[in-house]
């Protein structure tokens, strides 16, 4: 009976880090977002971390991925469980932390392919946690294959290559809301009957020098007495659709229904100018400057302001306007910095990496 527990555990385990493992090595750069947020002033307070926050999430990645692959071939098992009991130890901490807490609403556990809530993200853990105790225990049911040591061998170099790979284009796969094909107005779309999100009003009035609370769905209660406060409380979500924060704003004012109702826009993305690569900026130049004399609309998009903008318009010759938009959506929509964006009609049709800027196909 121990072996059969210890083989389903084992299986379970193996493939869940596996798959976790791989969802975030499609996307590290993502992943890093996630530990820069967890990394900030409001959750951990670890700030000096976050310069170092894509070398710790390709790390983490890989070793993740690496250690399920372990574990299912029986490759160092006491290395392996010991592994990842202090890794799930350490997340199951991390997912509590932010679901009690309400820091970090979502863990990023399989990045953009599968959201879970904090508290759904602490209760996976601890049903891992569960099972990595039963293979702590019982690692001696644990056998090794013979190929073992060849198939972890394999697997660190398929998961450092692909790293690589992904870190210099673009994901394989992408699970965000702004893939291609896809069109953003649709995407910002509530579909009619759609559930609403459900409050509960929780009114504090001085009734005859006594507090009186009163609670509604909504409406403003009908009491006799003075208003003194009122708290909210969310007490179910409604749709939200899945891009909800996208503008394009110029010196205040909102442009984009009007963008995206244009033809052949190319967009120079640039979560934070200051940060872009500056080789990636003259790649991409080149890019411009054929688009241009292609009849392309060419415009710039930024969390950057005017003035962070400014020098760097001016050095490589951006004489464009750069539109403002969310840094979270920024990142949401492309991983580098900078990057570019093709539009037909709110459609965006191609993404590139600074280093695939040479790839561009324009519209005959």
């Amino acid at each position: 009976m121990g072996k059969i527990v210890v083989s389903i555990a084992r299986i379970l385990v193996g493939v869940l880090f596996i798959i976790s493992g791989l969802i975030k090595l499609n996307d590290p750069v993502g992943f890093s977002f996630k530990l820069e947020e967890y990394f900030s002033p409001s959750v951990l307070n670890l700030e000096f971390l976050a310069p170092y926050a894509l070398a710790i999430a390709i790390f983490l990645v890989i070793f993740e991925t690496v250690l399920g692959v372990m574990l299912l071939v029986g490759f160092k098992r006491k290395f392996t469980v010991w592994s990842l009991l202090l890794m799930i130890i350490f997340f199951t901490f991390l997912t509590f932390y932010s679901a009690y807490f309400n820091k970090v609403t979502d863990c990023g556990c399989f990045g953009d392919a599968i959201k879970l809530t904090p508290w759904e993200s602490f209760f996976k853990d601890v049903a891992l946690l569960l099972l990595i105790l039963i293979l702590f225990f019982k690692r001696v049911y644990i056998n090794k294959f013979s190929f073992a040591g060849f198939a972890t061998f394999l697997a660190i170099i398929f998961c450092s290559g692909y790293a690589y790979y992904v870190y210099n284009h673009l994901p394989v796969v992408d699970f965000r809301p702004y893939k291609i094909g896809v069109n953003i107005i649709e995407g910002m779309e509530v579909p009619e009957g759609a559930p609403e999100a459900v409050y509960q009003y929780d009114w504090k009035f001085n009734v005859n020098g006594e507090e009186k609370i009163i609670s509604t769905e909504g409406d403003y209660p009908t009491v006799d007495g003075e208003f003194i406060d009122v708290q909210t409380t969310l007490l179910q979500e409604g749709y939200e659709p899945p891009i909800h924060d996208f503008t394009m704003e110029l010196n205040g004012t909102d442009y984009t229904s009007e963008i995206m109702e244009w033809d052949k826009v190319l967009v120079v993305v640039s979560r934070n100018i200051e940060e872009a690569n500056t080789k990636g900026l003259t790649a991409i130049m080149e890019v411009v400057k054929e688009a241009r004399s292609k009849g392309y609309k060419i415009i710039g998009l930024s969390a950057s302001n005017e003035e962070q903008l400014a020098p760097f318009k001016e050095k490589y010759q951006l004489n464009f306007d750069f539109y403002f938009c969310d840094l979270t959506t920024v990142k949401t929509i492309i991983r580098s910095n900078p990057a570019i964006l093709e539009l037909q009609k709110g459609t965006i049709t191609q993404k590139l990496h600074f280093k695939d800027a040479h790839d561009f196909e324009f519209e005959n």
